[in-house]
């Protein structure tokens, strides 16, 4: 079988495919639908279509039939998954061992992905303790609007706000982030928040919006985002009360705490890091920062 998907790559010479394509198309034919897929190969829904239709394109085949409640794959996307699931698994594991060779030659740069607050409140004011602790090679910070995969090499390590799932990744809970209502002192009428500004969706379910349920603020919802950044400017406009990280929100004198009688669910990050790189010292140095970076806000926040 494996013969065979070689012959088809061989007879277009212009073909290119990305592994991760092939990894998706495998992802499917396992779970069964493209939202369980995504979940599992740990990316977007959005980024696992838009891979398939590449991956259907490069090979002048419909690879599977999407419906409302799922996916089911052709006859052709069954052959194809069959012959790329053991093909695009060694590929994977040669490039990470690769690459984590080339870590002990060469001082590689090392990538770390996580949403746009983790990433600008609190690692970059943090990232001179890095250095400080005898860091020499490149760090690229990257905030992302959707969850790259560890197992595509679209990054080293990752902090994600829903426990991811693989058996290739190496996972660790990080300190938990609590939340609370801010408005601007001059903005909402305390303590009954007449409009919310919460987060979206975008990352899966989240506890807070079945908290806001359970106190029967949910109808007060007027902006919902995935921007911590959105959310902390619109609450110091005065544009309504704002579900923050109290060790951010409490960074703003202009904003005030409202008690609605019950706090909110604690948020809880997850630092994940590859199997194959969690041995590189450039890796496991970034890993200990970031670790201690939350350790740190959390201690700024109970101060």
């Amino acid at each position: 079988m494996i013969a065979k998907l070689y012959c088809l790559f061989a007879k277009e010479a212009q073909l290119a495919l990305d592994p991760r394509e092939l990894d998706d198309l495998v992802a499917i034919a396992k779970t069964g639908s493209l939202s369980a897929a995504a979940k599992k190969r740990g990316v977007a829904v959005s980024t696992i279509s838009r891979r398939i239709e590449t991956l259907e394109t490069n090979l002048h085949l419909r690879l599977i039939d999407r419906f409302t409640r799922g996916a089911q794959l052709t006859r052709a996307g069954s052959e194809i998954a069959a012959a790329a699931e053991p093909l695009s698994a060694q590929i994977d594991r040669v490039r990470r061992v690769a690459e984590a060779l080339q870590g002990e030659l060469a001082e590689l740069p090392v990538r770390v992905t996580a949403t746009e607050f983790v990433i600008s409140d609190v690692l970059a004011p943090r990232l001179d303790r890095l250095w400080a602790a005898g860091a020499h090679f490149p760090v690229h910070l990257q905030s992302e609007a959707a969850v790259v995969s560890l197992a595509g090499r679209e990054a080293d390590i990752a902090v994600r706000m829903i426990r991811p799932e693989g058996a290739s990744l190496v996972i660790q809970k990080l300190p938990a982030l609590h939340l609370g209502l801010f408005a601007c002192r001059n903005g909402e009428r305390l303590p009954a928040p007449e409009r919310l500004l919460v987060y979206d969706d975008s990352y899966g379910r989240l506890p807070e919006l079945d908290w806001l349920d359970s106190i029967g603020l949910r109808k007060n919802v007027v902006m919902r985002t995935a921007s911590t950044r959105s959310l902390l400017t619109a609450a110091r406009s005065g544009a309504g009360a704002a579900l923050l990280p109290k060790a951010i929100a409490r960074r703003y004198p202009d904003l005030i705490q409202i008690d609605v009688g019950s706090s909110p669910p604690s948020r809880t990050p997850w630092l994940t890091v590859h199997r194959d790189l969690q041995r590189q010292p450039s890796v496991r140095q970034v890993h200990k920062w970031v670790r201690n970076c939350f350790a740190s806000l959390v201690s700024a926040e109970q101060n």
